[in-house]
């Protein structure tokens, strides 16, 4: 039996390596996310324990110029996040392009994958015709040899 040789090998492995390519992007992008939305916590966070100061300012003795400083700061804040919720959204769409080339380049390759694999059973099917012929012309020999020595 012959050795099965896939002539587009070269092209199936360069698929392989463009998906092994694409889920590294994919996992850096969704490293950017989580980063971007790790960000965004940590300015809510800020937000909230400036307003929980604004409310002890107001309980407690008044100080005009403390509690101007406090709603600037929590007003920058807002400004703040509003600037990283839109870098959460940009984050988001690079992932779901990263996603999207990921899922073509899996089709590719599964695809190629398919080819090699109806190229493997052709050429079962052909090496099986193939020593089906050779059977055959054995047979046919042996059976010939038979005949001359009975002559």
């Amino acid at each position: 039996m012959s050795k099965f040789i896939y002539r587009m090998q070269n092209v199936l492995n360069i698929k392989n390596k463009l998906e092994a390519q694409a889920k590294q992007e994919y996992s850096a992008a969704r490293a950017a996310l989580n980063e971007e939305e790790d960000k965004l916590e940590r300015l809510y966070k800020r937000k909230a324990d400036y307003e929980e100061e604004a409310r002890t300012l107001m309980s407690s003795k008044l100080d005009v110029h403390k509690i101007n400083e406090n709603n600037a700061a929590i007003m920058t804040m807002q400004n703040f996040i509003a600037l990283q919720q839109d870098e959460v959204r940009r984050a988001e769409l690079m992932l779901e392009r990263a996603r999207q080339k990921l899922e073509e380049v899996m089709k590719e390759r599964k695809a190629q994958e398919i080819l090699r694999d109806n190229a493997f059973e052709q050429f079962l099917q052909e090496e099986k015709a193939q020593e089906s012929k050779e059977i055959d012309e054995l047979v046919s020999y042996q059976y010939g040899q038979k005949i001359q020595v009975n002559d």
